[in-house]
């Protein structure tokens, strides 16, 4: 089944699982037009967020605009790969930070726009900075910033539900059997929310990894420029900041500094061993360069 195909299954269970949530625990708690409210505004959050990911990401990186004269080798890379997906050319933009990095953000291949750090266009060669490009363009083509604004919703939802449980009224008779139900979904609303982002970037990012590489044709070349990455954003890891959060998920690499034991459970990165190691078996398996 194609990325696209299938991340539109993920949509769709994301969304179905997210009504039965909210049925089942507006049922538990008794009313259901706090709910609705708090669903409303979850929904308008991030339809606004889904709508306008694109320039909220970019204007968090600082990003500017550039073209075929101030980048000739990005706009080359670019083009060439766009024109072999059969897909419009993104519009390109640069981050003024020496944090190597690039990310890509659209609700769909016309509304697209890639983005490299300063560092990263000064870190990688154009082989890798090819299969880099590759990678991030695959997020676009395989619909991943669609299925990304529902997981957000979905853990919107839960989180609010989290909170609402807490102003609940415990004085009343119907509801005083609720006390550890309300601290239990208090305590894992966030935990769940953070594993539905977290499920949902790691498959993501190993997909476009994938789809990436062969849309290069060059997957040893993306292995070396994770390993180039990985090795990059630890020795310039991004000062984490709130504007930053929603932007780093979509960044290739884990842009802050890597955290070790049960932090690196949640992290919205799958290790970069395991991704390096699944590109060089696909290198050596189909016979491509290396």
């Amino acid at each position: 089944m194609p990325s696209h195909w299938l991340n539109g299954v993920k949509t769709a269970l994301l969304l179905g699982a997210l009504a039965a949530l909210l049925m089942l625990v507006g049922a538990w708690l008794g009313g259901t037009q706090g709910l609705v409210i708090g669903l409303g505004i979850a929904l308008a959050t991030n339809a606004f967020a889904y709508w306008n990911s694109g320039s909220l990401a970019l204007r968090s990186m600082h990003a500017y605009p550039v073209t075929a004269d101030q980048q000739p080798a990005m706009y080359r890379i670019v083009s060439d790969l766009s024109t072999r997906a059969g897909q419009p050319m993104p519009k390109l933009y640069v981050s003024p930070t020496a944090a190597p990095n690039a990310f890509a953000t659209g609700r769909n291949p016309a509304h697209a726009a890639v983005c490299c750090t300063e560092g990263i266009l000064l870190l990688l060669d154009e082989r890798e900075l090819r299969g880099v490009l590759g990678h991030e363009l695959s997020h676009v083509y395989n619909r991943d910033i669609l299925t990304a604004s529902v997981a957000a919703t979905m853990a919107a939802a839960i989180m609010f539900l989290a909170q609402f449980a807490w102003l609940i009224p415990s004085g009343r008779d119907e509801r005083e059997g609720n006390a550890f139900g309300v601290l239990l979904l208090m305590i894992l609303g966030p935990l769940a929310a953070g594993v539905i982002q977290m499920a949902i970037s790691r498959s993501r990012e190993y997909a476009a990894d994938e789809s990436g590489a062969a849309l290069a044709a060059d997957p040893q070349a993306l292995a070396n420029a994770l390993r180039s990455l990985e090795q990059g954003t630890q020795q310039m890891p991004l000062r984490p900041e709130p504007s930053l959060e929603t932007t780093s998920a979509l960044m290739i690499a884990n842009p802050f500094r890597g955290a070790g034991g049960i932090a690196a459970l949640f992290s919205t990165h799958p290790p970069m061993a395991e991704r390096i190691a699944r590109l060089e078996a696909m290198a050596a398996e189909d016979g491509y360069p290396r």
